[in-house]
């Protein structure tokens, strides 16, 4: 069988209309000879009676500390509710569609409830209904323990339900439809000339994506790079192409060369603090292990990390910031904490050995007047961090200084 697993995110389920819309995306797949596996997420967004973030304000209405394992069940509810309305469009248009939860197609997870990891991913279900000739809905961003529990997967999940599903099922291609035609090389609401990408490599998006970019949850890139699926990004309401996800970061959707390129994209993190904690002789050599030790056993992951001697630098998420100065201060370390910081990064797998590639980085923040605060770098990125206030600027001059509109 040629599988093909179709992805539709909240707002491609909304309302009638919009469900014909992806009613005609799957008849096209049928019609091009693929067995399709469906994967909804929650109707709408916040606001949206059936959407996950309404269903949590429900359940904290009753008591705002809930226990994760209540929270799960409500929220699974969305999906549920997804499924079962996006089966029935499918049945009235001739197809013998049927839903399944995300346990019953197979997804089993660990029981950390609200953020769960799949253990393993069981298609048998799924093939005997593809063999019937029937469409398989499945609920995204859920799945089941060991004990029948509903889990859900964390935010962007359903992506990676897809992704798990179509690995199992060694599916030709994995498609997320969405509310944009593709993969951009920026905010569009901050460069108004941002551009679709045709192609991107699975390192590429996923370093866009953990830098900010929220275009696919990178769990999905991951699962799908291990089996090598190619994932296309596109818009449930229209016809373009769409962003190809691939090894293969120099080929276009029909196969064909594209020019190589230093640079791929524009991201960035806000609600970002940085820390600086003075070290000075007495402190001793594990000083510096002490500082991280303590930020892991509560909790607080760190990023942008600068050890020099006498200081460290590090940034921490804005939400941790009056638990990490409690921490330190009770270790005795002075220390400052410069608030209201952002993380700016260029991301391009062609930026690997090419001389210039930091120069043209700090220039054209430089020219722009935006105060660097601290900077990191890999192969395949560069970020650097500052004034939240400076965001806009940062990513518009760096997005120029690449030539990402080209």
């Amino acid at each position: 069988m040629r599988i093909i697993v179709q992805k539709f995110g909240g707002t491609s389920v909304v309302s009638p209309e919009v469900r014909e819309l992806v009613l005609r995306k799957i008849e096209k797949a049928r019609d091009q000879g693929f067995n399709p596996v469906v994967v909804v997420s929650a109707m709408g967004r916040q606001g949206a009676p059936y959407a996950t973030d309404t269903l949590i304000d429900i359940a904290r209405s009753a008591y705002k500390n809930i226990a994760d394992r209540e929270l799960d069940q409500i929220m699974c509810c969305g999906e549920i509710i997804s499924a079962v309305i996006m089966a029935g469009t499918l049945q009235a248009a001739g197809m013998d569609a049927v839903m399944l939860t995300g346990g019953i197609a197979g997804i089993i997870t660990d029981e950390h409830f609200t953020d769960a990891r799949i253990l393993k991913c069981d298609p048998t279900k799924i093939i005997n209904l593809l063999k019937q000739g029937k469409v398989p809905v499945v609920c995204g961003f859920q799945g089941m323990t060991g004990e029948n529990e509903f889990t859900t997967l964390g935010r962007g999940g359903s992506d990676t339900s897809a992704s798990a599903l179509g690995a199992a099922l060694n599916a030709d291609i994995i498609e997320i439809y969405t509310d944009v035609d593709g993969i951009m090389t920026a905010d569009p609401r901050i460069v108004e000339n941002a551009k679709i990408l045709d192609c991107i490599s699975y390192g590429e998006v996923c370093q866009l994506a953990h830098q900010g970019a929220k275009v696919i949850h990178p769990r999905a890139v991951e699962i799908a790079m291990q089996k090598n699926i190619p994932l296309v990004v596109k818009s449930t309401f229209s016809d373009a192409p769409g962003t190809l996800i691939t090894n293969i970061a120099k080929a276009d959707t029909a196969g064909s060369a594209v020019i190589d390129r230093v640079a791929t994209g524009v991201t960035y993190l806000t609600n970002i603090v940085q820390v600086k904690v003075h070290l000075d002789d007495t402190m001793g050599t594990d000083a510096s292990f002490k500082v991280f030790k303590t930020m892991a056993d509560n909790g607080i992951s760190v990023d942008l990390i600068n050890i020099h001697p006498g200081e460290i630098m590090f940034t921490i998420n804005a939400d941790h910031a009056e638990k990490a100065s409690i921490k330190l201060k009770r270790l005795n370390y002075e220390f400052e904490v410069v608030e209201h910081c952002a993380k700016v990064s260029v991301v391009g797998g062609g930026m690997r050995e090419v001389p210039g590639v930091m120069a043209s980085f700090i220039e054209a923040l430089s020219r722009n007047k935006i105060a660097i605060l601290q900077t990191v770098d890999s192969h395949t990125s560069i970020s650097v961090l500052v004034l939240q206030s400076d965001v806009g600027a940062a990513v518009k001059s760096l997005h120029e200084k690449f030539g990402l509109s080209n």
